[in-house]
């Protein structure tokens, strides 16, 4: 049975991905930093249910934590075969005013872990010479955003990391790829007004936002593939093509 990490997975895009991978079989550790009961209702849900989760505290942005969690998730099920890189922080300002610990804090959040829990999980997946990364970016990532520079910036970072990641791990049969969704509904969207989510869905082609659980189909989908990699895979409705 394959063992996954999630990380940000108590709510939103990670919380749907957590729901999908226990209902496929896969024994899951849900990564949380500052949504502890979040994650400890999702996991009653699901062990209620007779799925394998555990859930873990870290912040991914800190190494030595990141160690611990990995020690973890091997201690729990043994070996990781499976890591999905999906925390992060929004950041929205004028380039202008974002100081340097606005830089720091999001560059730090999104791209700097993404580096540490991919670095300490694939030394398990190349011992074992199999395992599957995912990585959740952006379509501000592809796109750049107005008034989101650095969390462009940190998405932008995380479709090179996957790209020049595919290329070397192939070899080991480790594949890894980007999700990089377009407006989803979760929390990091609720200050929207509902003008402002009636402009945006009439620029979408499928006429609406895309939700969590659509983006988890996406990685399950990653997770079965055998061959697919280095790619940056954008479930946006059409709004970029």
């Amino acid at each position: 049975m394959n063992t996954a990490i999630v990380t940000g997975g108590a709510k939103g895009i990670g919380r749907a991905i957590v729901k999908e991978m226990a209902k496929k079989g896969i024994n899951v550790v849900i990564n949380y930093n500052t949504s502890k009961e979040q994650a400890k209702k999702l996991q009653r849900e699901l062990t209620d249910n007779g799925y394998k989760v555990e859930i873990y505290k870290a912040d991914v942005s800190k190494r030595e934590e990141v160690k611990e969690l990995i020690e973890f998730a091997k201690k729990q099920f043994g070996d990781i075969d499976i890591l999905v890189n999906n925390a992060g922080i929004d950041h929205f300002k004028l380039f202008t005013e974002i100081t340097d610990d606005d830089w720091s804090n999001v560059i730090q959040t999104n791209l700097t872990s993404v580096f540490y829990t991919t670095q300490e999980a694939v030394k398990n997946m190349l011992k074992n010479k199999k395992g599957c990364i995912i990585n959740i970016s952006s379509i501000w990532g592809i796109t750049g955003a107005s008034c989101e520079v650095a969390y462009s910036v940190s998405k932008a970072g995380i479709d090179g990391l996957t790209k020049s990641l595919a290329k070397e791990l192939g070899p080991s049969n480790i594949r890894v790829n980007s999700v990089a969704p377009g407006i989803i509904l979760t929390d990091m969207n609720r200050n929207l007004t509902n003008e402002e989510i009636e402009e945006v869905d009439s620029q979408i082609p499928m006429g609406r936002f895309g939700t969590p659980e659509e983006i988890a189909k996406c990685v399950s989908w990653l997770i079965e593939d055998t061959y697919t990699t280095g790619q940056i895979i954008s479930p946006n409705g059409g709004w970029v093509i």
